[in-house]
Parts: structure tokens; C-alpha cells; sequence
């Protein structure tokens, strides 16, 4: 079931802002907003994935991982390697 969310005190320049680039792509400014809280939610949770591939590869390795080892395990998570 689909919730409802109000959001107050938007400043004036930040609802201009999203208004146009809700017209500029002839979508309601609600259609919109949907659209960039799904993206919101879906990098939240990317980041959370990428945070756990973070702490069980140091888990795995003893301590602190630089940054390539880092990477390849995510991407390895992901099925791109």
C-alpha cells in the first residue's frame, strides 16, 4: 500500500527548481518526486550493500583493506568480475 508524505517549509528556490525540472520532463511535479525518491531509496540501498562488503572483507582479511581490495570484492558481489 502506498504511503503519503507532506513535506513542509520547502524554500522557494528549491521548489522552483525541482518544478522545472519536473516540467522539463513533462512530468507532474508529484511523478517526479516519486521518481528521485526511488533513486534516493535505491542508492540508500546500494550504499548499505557496499557497507557490508566493506565490513566482511575486513572481517575476512583481519583489519583495515585498501581501497583496490575494497573494490574488487564489491564488484565481485555484484557479479562483475
Amino acid at each position: 500500500m502506498s504511503k503519503v508524505i507532506q513535506l513542509r517549509d520547502v524554500p522557494d528556490d528549491v521548489h522552483a527548481a525541482i518544478t522545472h525540472a519536473a516540467d522539463e520532463r513533462g512530468l507532474s511535479l508529484t511523478a517526479y518526486l516519486k521518481l528521485e525518491l526511488s533513486r534516493l531509496a535505491q542508492r540508500a540501498a546500494i550504499l548499505e550493500h557496499n557497507v557490508d562488503v566493506v565490513h566482511r572483507t575486513q572481517a575476512r582479511m583481519g583489519g583495515p583493506v585498501d581501497r583496490v581490495t575494497l573494490l574488487a570484492a564489491i564488484r565481485e558481489e555484484r557479479g562483475e568480475e
